[in-house]
């Protein structure tokens, strides 16, 4: 019966869903995996078959499926307030929300606006950045700088700031035009360069920018310390305390994207502390809520909010939908914070990482393996000569050894729930060596 479920969930699925990042028809030959429920770090089908979400369901799920504390939290949030709209209202979740963020910058970054999904917030920044450029009288300084590879989401304005391909090729026509600079990418260090040098080269690309263009730069946007989706590119800290100085000289905007590397992914709960920075825009969104509800915001500074300030409407920032600031979201986010406080989780996941990193030394050492790396919760490697379909067999294949895994191209990455025990650490290594050496054997 429940063979005969899944196959039924799988069809059914094939003819009426249209999947996210997926050439539809290569699910010819690649399995859907139809989901029936979750504990923990597992993902349950209907064949009762458990495969470890190596990746957190795309980056969100921090503390593991159907968590206890967080499903409470909502259980108690839905007898009290599903949704009120957040124009002309107001709600505790939202105020306790936006006041313990703030806390956790110093209250450098004071104001917090809302939205549902990290290319939302991304859109918000360069928005807010243009604009209050020009309540301050900058009206001309509307480009925005982005790095090469860099990755920010998939609306319009998003993608305008984007620079993979992949994404951004097919809409090219319809996106402005921004700047490209170069990546601070550890991996691109020729013989005898150290990360910190390419930290630097990176930068001073970014200033002769400055130098030529600063009148007419709104923003330069970042993804602190990795760049995901262009391949788990890391860089050193050096690159964001430079960036910081030049935006600082030039008046330029630094809007740091922590929606992937936030949230104590990176080993501090905002990736730039690493770097002893802030931004003037901060985006957030994925792990925010745990991984259960779909929330983003955008922290910024207080002369942003106050350059906005004003009796002048069409001075204000005029950005809304329907959801901003939904209770549910935000109290799954409180409950996400309060666990981060009572389970000391950064200080954790220091001893998880080290125990995963050493358990991976096998394919660190791999003759088939290049950039070994890792940062915080994050571990990443290059394979060397994958053929064009390394990526969907490889994830069909660790499919096979219970693994939820998606490798980005040639690069296999690992960004695990906090919650993992020791032996789902050994087993997550070992079955990933084996899956790679599969699939590296054809």
């Amino acid at each position: 019966m429940e063979l005969n479920k899944q196959s039924d969930w799988v069809a059914r699925s094939l003819r009426s869903v249209w999947h996210p990042c997926t050439q539809m028809q290569h699910h010819e030959t690649v399995p859907l995996i139809p989901v029936k429920s979750g504990k923990g770090a597992w993902l349950v089908d209907h064949e009762g078959r458990r495969y470890l979400d190596a990746i957190s369901s795309w980056w969100v799920n921090l503390f593991g499926h159907a968590n206890p504390r967080i499903n409470a939290a909502l259980k108690d949030q839905l007898d009290t307030l599903e949704h009120a709209m957040l124009a002309g209202f107001t709600h505790e979740p939202v105020i306790e929300l936006s006041e313990k963020l703030s806390a956790l910058t110093g209250h450098v970054l004071g104001h917090t606006f809302y939205a549902s999904d990290g290319a939302s917030a991304v859109e918000i920044a360069l928005k807010m950045s243009f604009h209050s450029w020009r309540n301050n009288g900058k009206s001309g300084k509307q480009e925005f700088v982005c790095l090469k590879g860099s990755y920010h989401g998939e609306t319009i304005g998003a993608l305008a700031v984007t620079d993979v391909a992949l994404f951004k090729d097919a809409y090219g026509p319809l996106l402005r035009a921004s700047q490209t600079v170069m990546s601070p990418d550890a991996r691109n260090a020729a013989e005898g360069e150290t990360a910190e040098d390419m930290a630097r080269k990176a930068a001073a690309d970014v200033e002769r920018l400055f130098l030529e263009r600063a009148d007419k730069i709104a923003a330069i946007i970042i993804e602190p310390l990795v760049q995901c989706a262009t391949g788990m590119a890391m860089h050193d800290p050096l690159y964001l305390k430079l960036v910081r100085e030049l935006c600082d000289r030039h008046s330029v905007h630094l809007i740091l994207d922590e929606i992937a590397v936030g949230c104590g992914r990176t080993g501090t709960f905002f990736a730039c502390e690493q770097a002893g920075v802030w931004p003037d825009f901060l985006c957030l969104s994925k792990g925010i809520s745990g991984g259960y509800l779909p929330l983003s915001l955008v922290m910024t500074r207080d002369e942003i909010y106050q350059s906005f300030y004003s009796n002048d409407v069409t001075r204000g920032f005029l950005h809304s939908h329907s959801y901003t600031g939904n209770p549910l979201a935000c109290r799954a986010a409180l409950a996400t914070l309060q666990i981060f406080e009572e389970d000391d989780v950064l200080a954790a996941n220091r001893v998880k990482a080290a125990r995963l990193t050493a358990a991976l030394q096998p394919l660190a050492q791999h003759q088939q393996v290049r950039h070994f790396r890792q940062r915080g919760m994050i571990w990443a490697f290059d394979a060397i000569d994958a053929t064009p379909d390394f990526s969907r067999r490889f994830f069909a294949t660790a499919v096979e050894h219970e693994l939820l895994m998606r490798p980005i191209g040639s690069t296999v990455y690992m960004m695990p729930p906090y919650i993992l025990n020791d032996e789902e650490i050994d087993g997550l290594a070992a079955n990933t060596l084996a899956v790679f050496n599969q699939v590296m054997a054809g």
